[in-house]
């Protein structure tokens, strides 16, 4: 049976069928990436806010919520326990001073390094040994898609 999106079905039921493989694919591929961080002791909310914030640049607490798909908050109480772990630090924006402001600590940067290098050597159980092209075509399309829906 082909999973895929039947382009001549009706347009509500391929945007439902998009909108569950996207969902499925989605809780899968966070599951697997969740049971190598509970290795180190790590969520994948947590990952999520250390990507960002390994950039070194500061981010408004609005801005790590939108990258690690947390509801504010969440997002907090996240950044406070990164807060008493020295993964991460917090100050004002010195623009606005009702802003916060979060940053990366070398604890936080250590931890992020180790959990790339993790994920890495997990990539192919966490996608499921899928064809790295085929890996690389989906995230140009997904790119693409999520670039066109903003």
């Amino acid at each position: 049976m082909d999973e895929g999106i039947d382009r001549g079905s009706a347009p509500a039921a391929a945007v439902q069928r998009l909108a569950q493989l996207l969902s499925q694919a989605e809780h899968d591929v966070t599951r697997q990436i969740a049971r190598v961080l509970e290795e180190e002791d790590s969520t994948v909310e947590q990952w999520r806010a250390l990507v960002l914030l390994a950039d070194g640049i500061s981010h408004s607490m609005s801005e790590v919520a939108e990258f690690a798909l947390l509801p504010a908050p969440t997002l907090t109480r996240l950044i406070d326990r990164m807060v008493a772990d020295n993964l991460a630090y917090r100050t004002a924006d010195p623009e606005d001073r009702r802003r916060v402001l979060v940053h990366i600590t070398p604890r936080g940067t250590t931890l992020q390094k180790r959990l790339a290098e993790r994920i890495e050597s997990s990539q192919a159980a966490i996608l499921a040994e899928a064809d790295p092209e085929d890996v690389a075509q989906l995230a140009a399309l997904l790119t693409d898609l999520a670039a066109r829906l903003r």
